[in-house]
């Protein structure tokens, strides 16, 4: 027997935050907003405008008889159809598309339109698209996108996190705090310098992934430039290209010029970045599971915010949302960071299509990563450091001081130096007492027991303080 629903699925089809199928355009379609202009389908069809617009003035200039160079009027039209871009364009495209049943021929018969009533953009319409194949345009337009979205989006907001973890850092260089290797009491840091530790990885993922170059080919159907060459078989087609690909925008597409290609520029470089983010993502995840420990342990307090509840059944919970946030966001970033790292500089022969459909999330994978970004920012600053319960684990852990004792009588030649503090200290609970006793039976110099009877836990930190200073 077939069984029914319960209750039939909500009516309606209006896109909103509750009935968007992903969370990034539903319930954090907010936070994301700076990313949308870029990744978003209205901002591919932006850049293949952009890389349209430019190749086609840029053919005006290359010196051909049957194109003379465009006025001013004209480049300056030309250029507000880039700069004036916006949705009601976007659905013009879409409207065509129904047609062509083909995105990159939609753009292009759009621009055409746009020439009508100006005589001499339409003397000159079919240098349009000129040469190009669809790859030509899409792959610039992806470049452009990730351009845009890492130096205006993903930059800034993990330089946030940066940033507030490098004032943290400093603001706490010199506050003790128990170490605990394998979860075991071991020698003492303090909370900047393990703040610190994280600053500089991630300064360093950060420059990796601003220092990758982002690629575009404009070489036509199997990267030979055939049927440029079938056209003008003597003007240097590539110099022209690179020219076009590497000028600054906007008559140029600031990228770095890609040479070798089949129909698709190959996406290494898209790999690269990728990792790069997922690199980061992974020394986040660290940072956020470690500070949810030590929010577990008391090291750290929340502030509280009016209204919040943590629990609906234990009033008095404030639990650590926003590191259990960014945690899985990073996670679902990576996974799919990851996916397009490996999938996308593979393609059969010249050209298949696995990668068009998996580049359209691109802007799925750095929203979640932005996303974490937010949360940890978000969650970083609600941190209040609680230096009570920090001195109690300290002065409750007088047994790291075992290493700088054994360390010290290594010094002086204090045979089986180790054992000795081992047999007293290993699985024990350890006393300020019964440690003074052992320093004033050994046979070192005065003043090296008298410094080492003056020591705490709370004191034995090295340099942690002006490492932490140092970030």
């Amino acid at each position: 027997m077939r069984q029914t629903p319960a209750s039939a699925a909500p009516t309606g089809t209006e896109l909103s935050p509750i009935t968007a199928l992903s969370p990034l355009d539903g319930r954090y379609a907010g936070r994301l907003a700076p990313l949308r202009p870029f990744m978003s389908e209205l901002g591919y069809m932006h850049r293949r405008v952009q890389v349209e617009i430019a190749w086609f003035i840029a053919l005006s200039d290359a010196g051909f008889a049957e194109f003379k160079p465009l006025s001013p009027g004209a480049r300056t039209y030309l250029l507000g159809l880039v700069k004036n871009f916006g949705e009601a364009d976007g659905e013009a495209i879409k409207a065509i598309e129904k047609t062509t049943n083909h995105d990159v021929k939609a753009v292009e018969y759009w621009i055409k339109s746009k020439f009508e009533a100006r005589p001499e953009l339409e003397r000159a319409a079919e240098f349009v698209h000129f040469a190009c194949t669809s790859e030509d345009i899409n792959n610039t337009s992806h470049a452009l996108q990730l351009k845009g979205a890492r130096e205006l989006v993903l930059l800034p907001a993990l330089d946030a996190v940066i940033d507030k973890l490098r004032e943290m850092a400093h603001a706490f260089a010199a506050v003790p705090m128990l170490s605990r290797t394998h979860g075991q009491t071991a020698s003492p840091t303090t909370v900047g310098k393990e703040l610190a530790n994280v600053v500089v990885r991630l300064a360093g993922a950060r420059e990796r992934i601003a220092s990758v170059k982002l690629l575009g080919k404009m070489n036509g159907a199997v990267g030979n430039y055939n049927a440029h060459l079938s056209a003008w078989p003597d003007f240097d087609w590539e110099a022209f290209s690179r020219k076009v690909v590497e000028t600054p925008e906007p008559l140029g597409l600031g990228l770095t010029f890609q040479p070798y290609s089949i129909q698709i520029e190959p996406h290494d470089y898209m790999a690269e970045l990728f990792d790069a983010v997922a690199r980061a993502n992974t020394i986040l995840v660290d940072l956020a599971r470690d500070i949810w420990g030590y929010v577990s342990v008391g090291y750290f307090k929340q502030k509280l915010k009016a209204g919040e509840i943590g629990s609906s059944t234990m009033p008095h919970k404030v639990n650590p949302i926003d590191f259990e946030n960014a945690e899985g966001n990073l996670g679902l970033a990576n996974a799919l960071l990851r996916h397009l790292s490996e999938k996308l500089p593979i393609s059969r022969w010249q050209r298949d299509l696995t990668d068009s459909t998996v580049l359209r999330n691109m802007g799925v994978a750095l929203g979640y990563a932005v996303l974490a970004y937010h949360a940890l920012g978000v969650g970083l600053n609600k941190l209040e450091l609680n230096e009570e319960a920090l001195a109690a684990d300290l002065d409750a852990s007088w047994e790291v001081l075992a290493e700088p004792i054994q360390t010290v009588m290594r010094r002086f030649g204090v045979p089986g130096a180790y054992e000795k503090l081992k047999e007293v200290t290993r699985g024990k609970t350890v006393t300020a007492e019964a440690l003074h006793a052992l320093i004033r039976s050994l046979e070192i110099p005065e003043a090296e027991k008298e410094r080492l009877l003056a020591m705490t836990p709370a004191s034995y930190t090295g340099k942690a303080a002006e490492l932490a200073r140092r970030s």
